[in-house]
């Protein structure tokens, strides 16, 4: 993958939250600072009109991934560039405006993330407005209901508020919105966890389609693999703040090597039934305010030894995958080939 390849690139990203007690139940009690390190090291490349999903237990740091990419936080260390663009070097308003019109977010929950004070015409029309892209209420609302229709609704639409529609129809709305700026890159935050199977399946289909026709680049957010399988290029698996493995899609989930990456698969139902030998890795997550020494998942691998709980491993090539872990540098893990593939989620159109 060469740069002019890459749209976004995360280079030794990190995150961390003051976590501490308020000040004078430090100086009281004698504690000290707490951080939370939620996003650690973070390298990845997301190439131009591909999907990158980032996947991973509730708690890990995708979503915090989410909102340093986007600039809803600022990262504590590493760097983020866009097309080239390193977005720390972007200083004064009129700088950063150019690059932020180019990117977008859909988040989680369709509920929350529309105004229920305003008409959806309004809401899918405030980054147009934003940023001058259009003048003029005829040639506004014109643009609005082409995107209504663009994400399958209908343009008198925008007359309504958002709770005359279901969850699928709002997050149908939310990805209009998203549209309205005309950028390249979208940031996706588990955007159908909140919906039905079937309207899951409607989404994803529609997220497809839109990829196709305008050559959209998406990081994509879930933890539901066989959701990543169906829409994604490029899997990266994190655990608490760390990317243990990343690669194509296909590469991923038919030979897979970190043992946290082998868990998720197995928790995927076999309806094939192919009768592959599966190892359950007990426990959960740690505290993140005070994780694992050496590899952060060696209390719940199989394989550990000595060297992985004090040593972090570091990122090494393997086969056509990204992973860190000794087991894998040392081949004291057994090859497993995954055969089959998750159900289609995106069967119902």
């Amino acid at each position: 993958m060469t740069d002019s390849d890459v749209l976004v690139s995360l280079t030794d990203l990190g995150k961390d939250f003051d976590v501490s007690p308020p000040f004078l139940n430090r100086l009281l009690e004698g504690q000290e600072r707490l951080f939370l390190r939620a996003v650690d090291d973070l390298s990845i490349d997301i190439p131009k009109g591909k999907t990158f999903s980032l996947v991973g237990e509730s708690g890990c740091g995708k979503s915090t991934v989410a909102r340093l990419v986007v600039g809803l936080y600022k990262p504590s260390r590493g760097r983020i560039r866009f097309d080239g663009i390193d977005m720390e070097t972007l200083k004064t308003q009129a700088e950063i405006e150019p690059v932020r019109k180019r990117m977008q977010m859909i988040f989680q929950d369709p509920y929350a993330s529309l105004n229920p004070r305003w008409r959806v015409s309004d809401i899918i029309a405030e980054p147009i407005r934003a940023h001058k892209l259009l003048s003029g209420r005829a040639t506004i609302a014109s643009r609005v209901g082409e995107l209504l229709v663009q994400v399958g609704l209908a343009a008198v639409d925008g007359v309504k508020f958002p709770h005359e529609f279901s969850g699928g129809q709002r997050q149908r709305i939310s990805i209009a919105r998203a549209l309205a700026s005309q950028p390249e890159f979208l940031i996706c935050d588990e955007p159908t966890s909140a919906l039905d199977v079937s309207v899951q399946a409607q989404i994803l289909n529609l997220m497809k389609g839109l990829q196709h026709q305008f050559g959209l680049t998406y990081l994509f957010i879930s933890h539901d693999l066989a959701v990543v399988y169906h829409i994604s290029d490029y899997v990266g698996v994190m655990y608490l703040g760390r990317v243990v493995e990343w690669s194509d899609k296909r590469t991923l989930f038919q030979r897979p090597w970190h043992p946290y990456t082998r868990m998720l698969l197995d928790a995927i139902p076999d309806l094939e039934m192919t009768g592959r030998e599966r190892i359950p890795v007990a426990g959960e997550v740690p505290n993140p305010i005070h994780p694992p020494t050496g590899c952060h998942f060696h209390p719940r691998c199989p394989y550990a030894n000595d060297r992985c709980r004090n040593e972090v491993p570091t990122v090494m090539h393997k086969d056509d995958s990204e992973v860190a872990c000794h087991a894998v540098a040392e081949n004291r893990l057994p090859q497993v080939t995954v055969s089959g593939e998750p159900a289609d989620v995106t069967a119902v159109s």
